[in-house]
């Protein structure tokens, strides 16, 4: 047996309400027990010990990801993860490769990332990346929400068909969640068209984006599904969208069961623009916050930008042509046949800019007005609005008016002038911190055993060199900074894999994905499938599969459908 004892630490473990209670965590085969003798000691003393961090949307594998790390070999060249006796060479900066992707959460104490979005079609190559980044968990999310089997069953109003459809697909492709990027609108990209909004019907479908949304809500609840629906909004990143965002939300709003969260909105800093377009631009984040605030059933991450050069890629193939066209940069656009679109183009966020600058303070404006942490999470939507390296960066402007201010200092006088962000006093303290990046996370993923530090969770800790008795924090982000940038120790399923923000120990993580058992049986309408598969697809139907050893290290979680 093999067993740790992290000794005297500041606890912070938000579902078991402890708040910096000063107390022992025992470790026992990977797993959180209540006491264990003879065992290696950590001594935490005036440290902070937190669950290990949870990302839910991080651009992380598969083939876009790759074809992002293609087509930008400058972002590389400057940025090279080393061999070292424990660890596999690689590269950064804003598209790791995938071994220095788990090295590098891992240093900051993140041990559970999910990819958020997933062609079904690609799904082997997703599972191959997944299977190659260590020692974080992780899972991915299928694209439904422009997928021509799910738009004919819900056009039909055929709810229990596409349900079992859903569950076939989270079966054939070792899916997790149910994703949707701008509903119906990337079907329409396959014509070269978009939809205007979210009663816009979708072309050739006689369906709008409003019932796709409810539709897969409904869907969702019918399959029991660990999380909720995962919704890109229409009209990402063009002013004025944040009245699409707010029709979204109530759109589901008479779904929602005994006030529990039913939809969350991904970045929802590119979908809280005000203004009538780029001149006028404004944050609609107060707007945005007022709904949340007065709904239980919404929960939503940030996508924060950070002023940097990065990589932007997303299923939204038509935002990413107006991208395109925006800034002249080289890019990549695709259609997966029937399914969805995608797209890549380099950006630089910039600090003069007034419409960059005015992003910045829109996800920290949603994060400090959102007064309940459960509903509001830390995400770059990486790497979309800058690397999730940045994260350490993003708690220390959360934690400290003292380092927002200093940006703002520095950002275009404009934005400035017109941000409601200097008005905002709220710092976060270590307990919602934790709640932001990891408890929260976990809580709204279904993943029982993650993001707390009770008996029975996965010993998946992170141990930061930050005492929480030291008075006032937040007069010094630096040291925030520093400290979430590289843990005292990252612990992955009992094991220690990281002292000092150094790998000590590569381990193979699990791959999490949602195994629907449903009526009918999932075996039953495969006949049906393989005759459409003959039709439309360019692949056969056998080998669009991915078979349950495609995964190094499978971790299906079983769910009771109502179907």
């Amino acid at each position: 047996m093999k067993g740790l004892l992290v000794k005297d630490g500041f606890v912070f473990d938000p579902m078991n309400n402890v708040a910096g209670e000063k107390m022992d965590i025992a470790i026992c085969n990977g797993k959180i027990v209540e006491k264990i003798d003879n065992c290696g000691v950590i001594d935490a003393s005036g440290m902070t010990v937190m669950p290990g961090g949870v990302d839910l949307h991080s651009h992380i594998a598969g083939s876009k990801v790759n074809s992002g790390r293609l087509l930008r070999p400058e972002d590389h060249y400057k940025d090279v993860e080393r061999k070292t006796p424990v660890t596999r060479s690689g590269v950064g900066y804003s598209i790791p490769s995938t071994f220095t992707t788990g090295y590098r959460y891992a240093r900051m104490g993140w041990t559970t990332v999910m990819d958020p979005a997933m062609a079904p079609l690609k799904a082997k190559h997703t599972h191959e990346e997944l299977n190659d980044t260590p020692i974080l968990d992780k899972g991915s999310y299928p694209l439904l929400g422009s997928n021509w089997f799910v738009l004919e069953h819900l056009r039909a109003k055929e709810y229990k068909d596409a349900a079992a459809y859903v569950a076939w697909i989270m079966r054939a492709t070792k899916g997790y969640a149910i994703k949707l990027v701008n509903p119906g609108g990337l079907e329409a990209w396959g014509f070269g068209r978009n939809v205007r909004d979210i009663d816009d019907p979708v072309p050739n479908f006689d369906i709008t984006p409003r019932e796709i949304i409810q539709g897969l809500c409904k869907v969702n609840q019918l399959l029991s599904m660990p999380h909720t629906i995962h919704v890109h909004t229409n009209n990402l990143g063009k002013p004025g969208n944040y009245t699409a965002t707010l029709e979204t939300m109530k759109s589901v709003e008479n779904l929602a069961n005994n006030g529990k969260p039913n939809i969350h909105l991904t970045h929802c800093q590119f979908s809280a623009f005000a203004g009538e377009d780029w001149r006028s631009f404004r944050s609609g984040s107060e707007e945005i916050a007022k709904y949340v605030n007065d709904h239980t059933h919404v929960t939503l991450d940030l996508g924060q930008i950070v002023f940097t050069n990065t990589t932007t890629m997303t299923a939204d193939g038509p935002f990413q042509f107006i991208l395109y066209q925006m800034t002249g940069n080289k890019w990549v656009n695709n259609d997966v046949e029937i399914e969805t679109s995608s797209g890549i183009v380099p950006f630089q966020y910039k600090r003069k800019n007034y419409v960059h600058a005015i992003q910045w303070t829109i996800g920290l404006e949603l994060a400090l007005q959102i007064r309940d942490p459960w509903k509001v999470f830390i995400t770059t939507d990486h790497p979309n609005a800058g690397p999730f390296t940045a994260y350490p960066r993003i708690v220390a402007w959360l934690m400290s008016r003292k380092a927002r201010d200093e940006i703002m200092k520095k950002i275009n006088k404009k934005a400035r002038a017109r941000a409601l962000l200097p008005s905002i006093d709220r710092e976060y303290t270590l307990d919602e911190i934790a709640i932001a990046t990891r408890a929260g996370q976990a809580k709204i993923l279904g993943l029982e055993n993650k993001g707390h530090l009770g008996m029975g969770a996965d010993a998946d800790i992170a141990i930061y060199n930050i005492n929480p008795e030291k008075k006032d924090l937040a007069s010094n982000p630096k040291a925030i900074r520093r400290a979430f940038s590289n843990a005292a120790y990252t612990i992955k399923a009992g094991e220690i894999v990281v002292k000092d923000g150094e790998i000590t120990k590569s381990v193979v993580g699990r791959t999490y994905w949602t195994n629907v058992k449903a009526s009918p049986s999932l075996l039953e309408i495969e006949p049906e499938l393989q005759e459409v598969f003959e039709e439309y697809y360019t692949v056969k139907f056998d080998n669009y599969i991915v078979p349950n050893h495609h995964l190094s290290a499978a971790n299906p979680i079983t769910v009771e459908g109502r179907v």
